[in-house]
């Protein structure tokens, strides 16, 4: 077990297999020492456990541990791309996106959900630069989609 998935297991987290993209994508890619993270749904078992806009249907509290799904879910998809968590040497970028109601304004705090457990599973490592913006509207109707990109040994 990596020192990453050790962290994890801390929190109760197993890191679960890739999520299968929903469309004509890979879930990351390698080139030149960095990992591009496709943005990645909260989907749980294939399953996505909530749908609307964050600020309407979905309450921010809610969509914050949906954005911690994806940053579960973009680990998995580092897992994949690279093996071993511990070969990541940096998450440079994380970049966020909250289908909000029009009078939302708290992105930030929903994509902090991803940005802590990022920075908690690869201590210093996870420590990066983020956008969190507003959508009218995200693939499938979720809430809220995240992905990375990140260096790796």
């Amino acid at each position: 077990m990596s020192r990453v998935e050790e962290r994890l297991a801390e929190l109760g987290i197993t890191v679960p297999e890739v999520v299968l993209p929903v469309a004509a994508y890979q879930p990351a890619v390698v080139v030149d020492g960095v990992v591009y993270v496709s943005g990645q749904l909260p989907l749980v078992e294939g399953r996505l456990p909530a749908a609307g806009k964050v600020g309407a249907e979905v309450s921010a509290e809610q969509a914050y541990e949906l954005a911690r799904q994806c940053g579960i879910n973009i680990i998995a998809a580092l897992k994949h791309a690279v093996g071993d968590l511990d070969r990541i040497t940096r998450i440079a970028k994380v970049g966020g996106f909250v289908a909000s109601a029009p009078e939302f304004t708290g992105q930030p705090g929903v994509i902090n959900g991803a940005s802590e457990l990022l920075g908690h599973a690869f201590a210093d490592a996870g420590q990066h630069a983020r956008s969190a913006v507003a959508a009218p509207v995200l693939p499938l109707d979720t809430p809220v989609e995240v992905d990375a990109i990140a260096h790796v040994s």
